[in-house]
């Protein structure tokens, strides 16, 4: 099964945005093979923009030339991406990847370039054009490279085959749609297209989409046709998009399973917004990184790394490599909130293997506070607690946190 477990790995847009280059995703990948692989990270994604040749920032520049071959199909700008040269693509440096026992994802953007459909391009394996395929009433808001297309049109099919055929040859792993996934309802036949063609390429990827927040009302369209699909907007080292996600996920975390995973997005920890030429480092405290992570293993999301690995502190690598807390990904099932004010929550994650389960509480107020977790909504009787940051054991779950702070549990029957 394609993502049985939610995926786990590092993304380059949060710290390079749209200038992301192949030294940038070596360097990630082999500090991650070397830090973080034994821990399951493993999936290295390169962001938007890798066909732009100019791209320096994370702003993207309206109507430029993209590089793209004879069929309308995106290439990697070969003065970012060099192993991409001679019509290479993406599959050297895949294979570089690969060969650090890890996996390579990309961005994409729905739709096709406008480029492709002015120029009247042929589809590669089809009697259509990029024209015949294109929607040009179907533009986003953000970002305007690409036209939708005619999702019930033969040629649009065709397109979309065409550029997962590509990625397959590559040796991609992992796909992240975006301009789609809040789209509904008129991306919806796009959507089952983009998937049929994932699935019908010949090599298994995991299809991402992007960006939220998704229609939760589309839920059981998003589990048939997709693996993953954001639940917010861009997620940033902020506050109050770290609190409001409790909601979110409380609305969400009945989803997720094996194949199908509500997505809170990418973990901005570490060094950020590094294409600016100037250090920044996230601006979560670290009770707020802890807390986040918590909640991201609790209603099991997938975890891609935003910071520049290099740059990691041992703070970073630590918040990284807690294996118990991880263990929650895989080891739980059915998380769910158990209680929740303005102040304070709880969340329960029962262990599939019926022995226990993870219990965790949350200070979501702006002042030191102890929090407890309800006897009452334990599924068993309590024997043994350790606490899963600190990896003392508990003889209550009771905790007194700092502001923003997290104390996660694993319960044992």
């Amino acid at each position: 099964m394609i993502a049985q477990y939610p995926p786990m790995g590092w993304n380059s847009w949060d710290c390079y945005g749209a200038a992301v280059t192949e030294d940038t995703v070596k360097a990630n990948a082999e500090y991650m093979a070397k830090h973080l692989k034994e821990y399951g990270w493993e999936y290295v994604v390169v962001d938007i923009q890798w066909y732009q040749p100019t791209a320096s920032t994370h702003a993207y520049e309206p109507f430029s030339d993209l590089v793209m071959d004879g069929y309308g199909r995106l290439l990697p700008a070969e003065n970012r991406f060099p192993s991409a040269a001679k019509g290479q693509g993406f599959k050297p440096l895949a294979d570089y990847i690969h060969s650090l026992g890890l996996k390579f994802g990309i961005h994409i953007m729905r739709g096709l370039p406008r480029m492709a459909a002015h120029q009247h391009l042929p589809i590669w394996n089809s009697e259509a054009r990029c024209d015949q395929a294109a929607n040009p009433n179907s533009i986003c808001a953000w970002n305007p490279d690409m036209y939708g297309t005619k999702a019930d049109l033969p040629a649009a099919k065709a397109y979309y085959d065409s550029i997962f055929r590509l990625y397959a040859e590559w040796g991609v792993d992992y796909v992240k749609c975006d301009d789609i996934a809040r789209e509904y309802p008129h991306c919806k036949k796009e959507i089952e297209i983009i998937s049929e063609a994932c699935r019908g390429c010949g090599r298994e990827i995991v299809l991402s989409l992007s960006p939220g927040p998704a229609p939760l009302e589309q839920a059981e369209h998003l589990k048939q046709y997709a693996n993953l699909w954001r639940i917010t907007d861009d997620f940033w080292d902020d506050w109050r998009l770290l609190k409001a996600m409790f909601e979110r996920a409380e609305k969400w975390c009945v989803h997720a399973g094996p194949g199908h995973w509500p997505d809170a997005d990418m973990l901005p920890v570490g060094a950020l917004r590094q294409c600016y030429g100037k250090p920044d480092w996230t601006h979560f405290t670290q009770p707020e990184q802890r807390t986040m992570m918590t909640l991201w293993c609790m209603i099991r999301s997938p975890l891609m790394i935003g910071g520049d690995l290099p740059k990691n502190d041992a703070f970073t690598l630590n918040l990284l490599t807690n294996g118990p807390l991880l263990a929650i990904e895989k080891e739980s099932w059915c998380a769910h909130s158990v209680c929740a004010t303005e102040t304070s929550c709880c969340w329960l994650a029962p262990r599939k293997d019926g022995k226990g389960c993870y219990a965790a509480v949350f200070n979501l107020s702006d002042e030191e506070k102890t929090v407890s977790f309800p006897a009452a909504s334990l599924e068993g009787t309590f024997k043994t607690a350790v606490e899963l940051w600190s990896g003392n054991p508990g003889e209550s779950l009771s905790a007194l946190l700092p502001p923003h702070d997290t104390a996660v549990w694993q319960v044992t029957y």
